[in-house]
């Protein structure tokens, strides 16, 4: 019996290798019969013996069918790059659902995942993290060729601060690409592997958060739970802008807020205080095409959800809901400002323009850093009249 499961995996593999698997019924077969007849009776052991005979099929066999195997990692749901643009809801939490991320810890995250979608290739429509867990509304673009100038300042975008032998690598790098030698092509090829894919994202997002927060916080090991989770999403706008409005609110509905624009975490937040691609975000999950035309209606959808009340979860207040329909979800420019001016890190400036000059003169000659800051202009709002700001740790916080 043993020896004729092994020959009915060998010959599914076999058939397999050839291109001539009919259906995922016959590695079914197969995975039952060597059930039945391994060697092994230790589930994880019997698991690395078989991992290859469906791993290599990557088939969806009905839980029925496989029994209460979960060794291998099925082929997640994705559109392919070539063939088209996704949106996709990815969620991953951290290990045994511990409560590990502070507001730093959040903050490091937040500036990280905007900083790999850009070097990915890839769009945030919006985002939410929260102490255990992290949203993200991605959106993967149908692949397009990638110039040799993109791929540099993409490469530059992820190491903002290189080292020195990184620098060198770089200068040398450069020098291949003009030439188009073999190492110019191998890191080409090296570079493009890590753009336009759900998987290489997420994969680079969580290994550079983990070598940070594991050496921040002088531990080691897993941080992260499980496999990331992802959902591929219709591009109807009503979908992605309900999907959008649940990342959003999820720190509503934890009784973090009562608002979301107040909790700055998320991609609504981020919107509000002028984060440029945030904006950008929002509007494709809407459906618009600026931010003036969606951030009234957004926040009415917003609202309406979130006054929607959920089993164990709070929720936003009748009375709020009612204020935001009356005021057509917009903002008035003085709570726009001081949303802005919430997320800025100690030591920010704000004031006249030539306020704002001096000081940064003094810190520039007392630290040596800052030589490429410059004044940034506020709008003129409600009478701010030559304002400007100093950028803190929220670098694009003034839109």
């Amino acid at each position: 019996m043993r020896q004729v499961g092994r020959l009915q995996v060998n010959a599914a593999m076999g058939r397999h290798d050839r291109g001539q698997v009919e259906s995922d019924v016959e590695m079914a077969l197969a995975w039952q019969c060597w059930k039945s007849t391994c060697p092994w009776s230790h589930p994880q052991r019997r698991s690395v013996c078989l991992y290859r005979v469906l791993g290599i099929c990557r088939l969806r066999v009905a839980p029925d069918t496989l029994g209460s195997f979960a060794g291998v990692r099925h082929a997640r749901i994705k559109i392919s790059p070539t063939e088209g643009e996704a949106i996709y809801h990815c969620i991953s939490r951290t290990v045994n659902g511990e409560l590990l991320f502070d507001d730093a810890a959040k903050e490091v995250l937040r500036r990280q995942l905007w900083q790999v979608a850009d070097y990915c290739g890839v769009k945030i429509l919006t985002y939410t993290v929260m102490s255990n867990h992290v949203h993200v509304l991605l959106h993967v673009p149908k692949q397009e060729p990638v110039l040799d100038a993109e791929l540099l300042r993409r490469y530059r975008v992820l190491h903002t601060r290189p080292t020195v032998q990184q620098a060198a690598q770089l200068a040398r790098v450069e020098a291949e690409l003009i030439a188009n030698g073999p190492a110019a092509v191998e890191w080409r090829r090296r570079q493009l592997a890590l753009m336009g894919d759900l998987s290489q994202f997420m994969k680079l997002l969580k290994q550079r958060f983990s070598i940070w927060f594991n050496k921040a916080h002088r531990r080691f090991g897993t941080l992260w739970a499980e496999r990331f989770k992802s959902v591929l999403v219709s591009t109807e706008p009503v979908v992605r802008r309900t999907i959008a409005a649940y990342i959003d609110l999820n720190c509503v509905r934890a009784g973090l807020v009562s608002d979301p624009k107040d909790y700055r975490f998320c991609g609504y937040a981020d919107a509000v205080a002028g984060v440029p691609a945030a904006r950008e975000g929002i509007c494709a999950a809407v459906g618009e095409n600026s931010w003036d035309e969606c951030q009234a209606y957004y926040r009415t959808v917003l609202f309406g959800t979130g006054a929607s009340p959920r089993e164990a979860a709070a929720a936003i207040s009748q009375e709020d809901l009612e204020r935001v329909i009356k005021d057509g979800g917009r903002l008035s420019p003085v709570t726009v400002l001081r949303c802005r001016l919430r997320y800025f890190a100690d030591g920010a400036v704000l004031g006249g323009r030539a306020f704002v000059e001096r000081q940064l003169a003094i810190y520039r000659a007392k630290t040596g850093r800052r030589q490429r800051s410059a004044p940034h202009v506020l709008p003129d709002w409600m009478g701010f009249v030559d304002w400007a700001a100093l950028r803190g740790v929220r670098r694009t916080g003034f839109g």
